[in-house]
């Protein structure tokens, strides 16, 4: 992995990652100990101060999402760690899991402490089952030197964390699915409120954090000289890992300082597109990720001026399409995954994907009247507004972003009505 900068991937390729008492060699377990020791609103002030924002693509605060969840009144109180990462294109929380497994056991241990919890579950998902025995041990190790369990470190905390794998569902990236599908019910989406944090997995007061979220934290604790604060540009703070896939010649994931430029990234990092081809479309943030045109490589990357752009952060994916595939072809593509993995539990989804993969389907077959692709947009922009779960909001998001930045394909001249 080639890197700009190396703060949350720093210990990568450092350690032994099947050893705990090698991770301790390059001060593993010191930002635990660190924080045991300090008040957990101290904490939380420290994760507000550089506006960490979730990375699974919500993009809620961190520090306001523990602060909240330390509040909430309730006994046995749960952190989830959500390793799902089912959004294509999006493989990063895969390479933390892979070359740094005790940071992550490390990090949920400090989460526990912040919000006053005592158990903690690590949803991963179905097809890293090769990274299962990594985790074990990470986990069996912790609890046989005194960092899980009982009384860790002495402090009167006590703390155990639990491996839990889906089944290959999507939509259990979303918290409630994912919390369902831990109490051994079908993985679908329930109504909020009640909110996780109050009533979240077995009823219990649930903090539920990606992993690149939580990986982040025991770093920042031992950032004494503010590397971390000094990286970004405006209110986008730090680092970010980004995950390129798609028709560049060096595909991975990369480690970014906010600010930088999407072309440095494509261009740069994942060493350009194949043969010099032209780039037809970018998505951003995964199959549900807004898309844009090659007007947007110079701009930077960070959370203000991608929005600006119309598009937005998400999980860090970003998928680059060359000239070979056209714009109509990768949004079949990209319908036919949200039709095939809508749980079916609301009627916009489950039956807006369907329209709408019809309709795409007789574009595509020159049949698709004006008609048509007024009722296509006006499902899209309904599923936005009135699905259960975040995956019906935003299954459209490139259908929608596609109409504004390639309207010669729609021929939607009279068509918006």
């Amino acid at each position: 992995m080639k890197n700009p900068v190396q703060f949350l991937t720093k210990n990568f390729g450092k350690y032994d990652t099947s050893s705990i008492g090698s991770y301790m060699n390059i001060g593993g377990y010191e930002a635990l100990r660190k924080a045991v020791n300090m008040d957990p609103d101290e904490i939380t002030d420290l994760l507000t101060a550089v506006k960490i924002k979730g990375r699974g693509g919500a993009e809620y605060p961190l520090g306001r999402k523990w602060s909240q969840a330390r509040a909430v009144r309730g006994e046995r109180k749960v952190v989830i760690c959500n390793a799902d990462e089912g959004e294509t294109t999006t493989f990063k929380d895969r390479e933390l899991i892979n070359h740094d497994p005790f940071n992550l056991i490390e990090a949920m241990t400090i989460a526990a402490y912040v919000v006053g919890a005592t158990d903690g579950y690590i949803y991963m998902r179905a097809e890293y089952a090769c990274f299962r025995p990594l985790l074990l041990n990470a986990i069996r190790q912790a609890k046989n030197y005194g960092f899980l369990g009982t009384n860790i470190l002495g402090r009167g905390f006590d703390f155990n964390i639990h491996l839990y794998s889906g089944a290959g569902a999507y939509v259990c990236g979303e918290g409630t699915a994912l919390i369902r599908s831990i109490e051994g019910k079908a993985g679908r989406p329930r109504m909020k409120p009640p909110f996780i944090k109050v009533s979240g997995v077995f009823a219990r007061p649930t903090c539920l954090n990606n992993v690149e979220t939580l990986s982040l934290v025991p770093h920042l604790l031992m950032d004494t000289e503010g590397f971390y604060a000094s990286c970004g540009k405006g209110d986008s703070i730090g680092t970010k890992l980004v995950s390129v896939a798609g028709n560049v010649n060096n595909p991975g994931v990369f480690e970014i300082p906010f600010g930088m430029t999407v072309r440095d990234i494509i261009y740069g990092l994942a060493g350009g597109i194949q043969h010099d081809r032209k780039i037809q479309l970018i998505q951003f943030g995964g199959a549900s990720g807004k898309i844009a045109d090659a007007s947007i490589l110079d701009t930077p990357y960070t959370y203000e001026d991608l929005r600006a752009a119309g598009v937005m952060v998400g999980s860090g994916g970003m998928l680059v399409i060359d000239e070979r595939t056209s714009v109509l072809d990768f949004l079949r593509m990209n319908q036919e995954f949200f039709w095939e993995e809508s749980c079916g539990q609301c009627t916009p989804c489950r039956e807006g994907n369907l329209h709408i993969k019809i309709i795409l389907d007789k574009l595509a077959a020159g049949t698709a009247t004006r008609e048509d692709i007024a009722i296509m947009i006006k499902i899209a922009r309904v599923m936005s507004m009135s699905s259960l779960c975040g995956l019906g909001e935003t299954a459209q998001n490139s259908l929608l972003s596609a109409i504004k930045v390639f309207p010669d394909i729609f021929d939607i001249g009279g068509a918006r009505a």
